[in-house]
C-alpha cells in the first residue's frame, strides 16, 4: 500500500459543466463514500438534488448551502479517494468567472487537471482561461471530459467538434499529456470503464488515464528548506523550523542560507518522534546549525546546485483577481513563500487575450486579467523560477491598505539588470547632512482636493520656514507637471506613476537634509502611504488640507470644478474621479474653519514637537 504514487488532481471548466457531479461519481464507484454518507445523500439528493429520485453525486462536493440552492460550486472543495495503484487528493474549483481565484489555489498544486466541457456549449471563454491558467501553473497533464453526451444523444460528430476546437486552441501551449473522452457524469458512462454508448471511442476511461498516467517526480538530492519559525525555548536551543520541499538534508552536511549567502554545517535534524539520521523533501522538521547565523523567518537553507536565486527584480506572469485593478507603478506586498517583501509593478508588458493567447498593450490589469509584469522589491528575495521550484516560484500580491489578496503570480526568471546593479556605500550619510543644517529632514505631504488651500499654506510655511533659518524646498504638483512629470495625464495609473516619481524626489531631498513641502492632489491612499514608507519612522507628516466641495467650487481659483461640471475635464478629482480621505493624519487643517495663519502656527507648533526645527 505504502508504494502507492500520490496524484494530486484538480477539475475545472466553466460554471455548469457537471464538475462536482464527475467528482462525486468518481467517489462512488471507487468505493470512497461510506455508508452513513450515502444515507445522507441519498436524502439530499430528494431535499436539494436535481435528478429526481435519483442520487445527485454532484451534492458528494458542494457542501455549502449557497451552493446547493445556486447549484454551482463556490470554495474550492477536497476529495481522497484510493485505487489499486494510487491515491488521489482531489480538488473540485468553482467555474464561475467570479471565483477563478479559487480555482488558481486548487491548481496551483495539482498534478493532472481534468477540463469538463458541456457537450451542449463546446469551448467557452471560462474554459479557455481555467486552461491557460494551467498552462501557466505548469500543469502539462490534462484530460479533457466532453460531459452531458446524453443531453445530445451521444453523437461522435459532437464529440469530434469539441475535441477540433479545443486541441486548436491549445497547440500553442504545449501540454505533455492530452487527453479527450466523452464522458457521462451521473450514470458513470466513460469514468470508470469503457461504456458502450460510445461504441465510436476507442481510447481509455478516465479512470484508466488516471492510474496510468505518468507523473512527474523530483529526484534532486539538492535542498531547499525555508524557514517559518526561529525555535528559541532557552538559551541552549536555536533551531530553525519549516518544510523540506526539495532534495536531502543530513548531519555534517554543508548549507548556505540565503539571502545572506553565508555557510554551514548541519548539527541536527530534530522531529517530534527524534533526530533524524537524514531528512527527505516533503518532511517538516527544525534544524540546528553548527554555529550561530542570522536566520529569520522567510531564509532560506540549500545544498549544492539548488536552482534558487537572490534578487530584487525579476520578470513574471501574473492572475489578477481583484475588482479594483492592478496599476502600472502602484505597490503592493509580495509574499513568497514564507517571505513578505513589498513590490512595485512596472511595466506591464502585456495582457493575454484568453481566446487567442495575443499579446495586447496595457497599463493596468483587471478582474481575471492575465499578464506579464517586471516586479521590483524593496529588497533582496530569495525565489526560484516557478518551472524548476514551485514553492518559491509562486507568489500572492497582497493590498496594502486592505490587507486582502488581490492577484496571484508565477516567476519566469530574475532581470539581469537585479544582480548588476547593488547599492554604493557613501561617506556623508543623511544625518550628517542634516545636523549640518540644524535641523531634521523631513517631508510635509500636504493633500487635499483643488482649492483647498494646499499650494498656498505649503507656499506661506516655506516662507516662514527659510525666514527663520531653515533649509527647504517646496514641491508644488503643478509645477512639477511642467518638466519632470509632464508625460503623464490624469488615469489613474498617470496619477500612481505621478506620485510615485515625487515620492522618490521628495526622500533624496530629505536625505539632504531639506525639510521638503509636497503639495500634491495624492487622491489614493495607497500611493501616500507608498511615500511614507520612503523615510525613516517620525520624518513624513501627512498635512491634511481640507473644505467641504460646495466651499471649494465657490471659490474655484482656476476655474477648473465648473469647467469639470461642464464635462469638459474628465477624470478630475472630487467631481468624476475619487478621493480617498486620509485616516490618520498628522494634521487636519480645516480652511473653512481655520484662518491662514491659524494653519501655519498649528504646522510650526507639530515640527517643533516632532524635532524637526530647533526654533518654532
Amino acid at each position: 500500500m505504502s508504494s502507492r504514487t500520490l496524484c494530486r488532481l484538480v477539475t475545472c471548466g466553466s460554471v455548469d459543466d457537471g464538475k462536482s457531479t464527475l467528482i462525486g461519481r468518481l467517489l462512488y464507484d471507487n468505493g470512497a463514500v461510506l455508508s452513513d454518507i450515502l444515507d445522507s445523500l441519498t436524502r439530499d439528493s430528494k431535499r436539494h438534488g436535481t435528478r429526481g429520485d435519483k442520487l445527485d453525486f454532484a451534492l458528494l462536493v458542494d457542501g455549502l448551502l449557497a451552493e446547493r440552492e445556486q447549484g454551482i460550486t463556490i470554495d474550492v472543495a477536497y476529495r481522497y479517494f484510493e485505487t489499486k495503484t494510487r491515491k488521489f487528493i482531489l480538488a473540485d474549483s468553482p467555474g464561475h468567472e467570479q471565483y477563478t481565484r479559487n480555482m488558481a489555489t486548487a491548481a496551483s498544486a495539482a498534478d493532472v487537471a481534468i477540463v469538463l466541457i458541456d457537450a451542449r456549449k463546446g469551448v467557452l471563454p471560462q474554459t479557455r482561461r481555467h486552461t491557460l491558467i494551467l498552462y501557466l501553473l505548469g500543469i502539462k497533464k490534462v484530460i479533457v471530459a466532453v460531459n452531458k453526451m446524453d443531453l445530445v444523444d451521444y453523437q461522435q460528430s459532437v464529440f469530434e467538434s469539441h475535441k477540433a476546437q479545443f486541441i486548436e486552441f491549445s497547440k500553442s501551449l504545449n501540454f505533455d499529456v492530452v487527453h479527450i473522452i466523452p464522458v457521462c457524469a451521473p450514470t458513470g458512462d466513460g469514468l470508470i470503464t469503457h461504456s458502450q454508448l460510445f461504441s465510436w471511442f476507442a481510447e481509455k476511461s478516465i479512470m484508466s488515464v488516471l492510474d496510468e498516467i505518468p507523473l512527474d517526480q523530483a529526484h534532486s538530492a539538492d535542498a531547499i528548506f525555508s524557514v517559518q519559525l526561529v525555535q528559541r525555548p532557552d538559551s541552549q536551543f536555536r533551531g530553525f523550523s519549516g518544510t523540506l520541499s526539495q532534495g536531502i538534508l543530513k548531519p555534517k552536511q554543508t548549507v548556505t542560507v540565503l539571502p545572506s549567502g553565508k555557510t554551514a554545517t548541519i548539527e541536527r535534524l530534530v522531529t517530534f518522534e527524534g533526530d533524524l539520521a537524514m531528512a527527505q523533501q516533503g518532511q517538516a522538521l527544525t534544524v540546528t546549525l553548527s554555529h550561530e547565523l542570522d536566520i529569520s523567518r522567510g531564509d532560506v537553507i540549500t545544498s549544492g546546485q539548488a536552482p534558487v536565486s537572490v534578487g530584487s527584480q525579476f520578470e513574471a506572469q501574473v492572475i489578477w483577481m481583484h475588482e479594483a485593478p492592478l496599476l502600472q507603478g502602484r505597490q503592493y506586498l509580495l509574499k513568497c513563500g514564507h517571505q513578505t517583501v513589498s513590490v512595485t509593478i512596472a511595466p506591464i508588458n502585456f495582457k493575454l487575450n484568453v481566446d487567442s493567447q495575443e499579446h495586447l498593450p496595457a497599463e493596468r490589469l483587471e478582474l481575471n486579467d492575465i499578464g506579464e509584469c517586471e516586479i521590483t522589491t524593496d529588497r533582496p528575495l530569495v525565489f526560484s523560477r516557478f518551472s524548476e521550484h514551485r514553492p518559491l516560484g509562486a507568489f500572492i500580491l497582497i493590498d496594502r491598505i486592505t490587507q486582502e489578496t488581490v492577484g496571484a503570480g508565477m516567476i519566469k526568471f530574475e532581470l539581469r539588470r537585479s544582480s548588476n546593479i547593488s547599492w554604493q556605500n557613501l561617506s556623508i550619510d543623511r544625518k550628517v547632512r542634516a545636523s549640518q543644517k540644524n535641523q531634521r529632514g523631513a517631508v510635509l505631504w500636504f493633500t487635499g482636493l483643488s482649492g483647498s488651500g494646499k499650494s498656498t499654506l505649503a507656499d506661506l510655511l516655506d516662507k516662514k520656514l527659510v525666514a527663520s533659518g531653515h533649509h527647504t524646498f517646496l514641491l508644488d504638483g503643478d509645477n512639477i507637471r511642467h518638466g519632470l512629470n509632464k508625460d503623464l495625464g490624469f488615469t489613474d495609473q498617470d496619477r500612481v506613476e505621478n506620485i510615485r516619481r515625487i515620492a522618490e524626489v521628495a526622500k533624496l531631498m530629505a536625505d539632504a537634509g531639506l525639510i521638503t513641502l509636497v503639495s500634491f492632489i495624492s487622491p489614493f491612499a495607497s500611493e501616500r502611504r507608498m511615500a511614507r514608507s520612503l523615510l525613516p519612522e517620525g520624518e513624513f507628516f501627512e498635512i491634511f488640507v481640507d473644505a467641504p466641495l460646495s466651499v471649494l467650487e465657490h471659490r474655484d481659483p482656476k476655474g477648473l470644478y465648473q469647467k469639470a461640471r461642464a464635462g469638459k475635464i474628465k477624470n478630475f478629482t472630487g467631481i468624476d474621479s475619487p478621493y480617498e480621505l486620509p485616516i490618520s493624519p498628522e494634521a487636519h487643517l480645516k480652511t473653512d474653519a481655520q484662518s491662514i495663519d491659524e494653519c501655519i502656527e498649528q504646522l510650526v507648533r507639530l515640527l517643533a514637537r516632532a524635532g524637526i526645527i530647533n526654533n518654532p
